[in-house]
């Protein structure tokens, strides 16, 4: 029997509101890889929409995290980094990165800190710089189109987009190191969404898309980038893998839609998860 991957996820807990661990665990999970969490911020919701939400900056417990980890002679199949609650732990995970790295693991940073044009209102100009250190750092990283500007330091542009334009985005994110770029938030028209993948050391740019349903959903890049990563242990190639992501993603966002539940509360990527196993060839 093959050996069990397992995924160090660092990003934070939203108590309500379906992302960042409360996403990345289940659907690890239910692809049926250990998931081992360091949390770096504890909120009672995600950030998106509500107000009043509690939050605790988990930056001074990271270090221990790791050292406890590294006493164990803890390995990791990949090491997965989202949501930072500090501009310090961007250091802290670039340290760990360092510790943990192997010739055969793989690093998936998703650069969480931009969306629709604009840098979230926690994160100073200096936090885009040290999140571009960062990702020098990953074998893959996973934008979306407002954080790649910032990491290539081109201002953002609202699509439709070009495929003209789209590889030159991707080219410009792989000069900063990782070796495969997935670009979300893609698309030509208003019928069709999705992701633009390039692998570097091939050349080869890849696309990925489903039906646009309109609205903003809140957490669905992370259930796309927990669903890529997921994928790609499973022994998919990388625009395989979009496009499984792409797939499951649209089909918790259509589920959603449907049932006309809050946008803020997040999608029910959950009862999408059947489909996604049967993509992933597990059922």
């Amino acid at each position: 029997m093959q050996k069990q991957k397992r995924v160090a996820a660092i990003h934070d807990i939203s108590g309500f509101g379906k992302c960042s661990l409360t996403v990345a665990l289940p659907i690890l999970s239910a692809a049926g890889i250990e998931t081992s969490v360091m949390p770096t911020a504890v909120l009672s919701t995600h950030t998106g929409g509500f107000t009043g939400y509690t939050y605790r900056d988990l930056t001074e417990d990271l270090i221990p995290f790791e050292k406890h980890w590294k006493s164990l002679n803890l390995a990791f199949d990949a090491i997965y980094s989202g949501f930072f609650g500090s501009f310090e732990q961007l250091d802290i995970v670039s340290g760990f990165f360092a510790d943990f790295k192997t010739k055969d693991n793989l690093i998936l940073v998703d650069p969480v800190m931009a969306d629709n044009g604009v840098l979230y209102s926690i994160f100073t100009p200096d936090f885009a710089l040290g999140m571009r250190d960062l990702c020098r750092k990953a074998d893959i990283i996973v934008p979306n189109l407002t954080e790649a500007a910032l990491l290539i330091g081109e201002p953002y542009k609202e699509g439709p987009y070009t495929p003209e334009y789209i590889k030159h985005v991707l080219s410009e994110l792989s000069k900063i190191g990782p070796k495969q770029v997935v670009l979300t938030g893609v698309y030509w028209n208003e019928k069709e969404l999705g992701a633009a993948t390039y692998d570097r050391t091939t050349g080869v740019v890849g696309y990925a898309f489903a039906e646009k349903i309109p609205g903003y959903y809140h957490g669905t890049g992370d259930v796309f980038g927990s669903a890529l990563l997921a994928a790609l242990l499973n022994g998919f190639s990388l625009n395989e893998s979009a496009q499984i992501a792409v797939n499951f993603t649209a089909e918790s966002i259509g589920r959603t839609a449907e049932a006309k539940t809050d946008l803020r509360f997040g999608v029910n990527f959950e009862q999408s998860i059947p489909h996604f196993l049967k993509d992933l060839k597990i059922i």
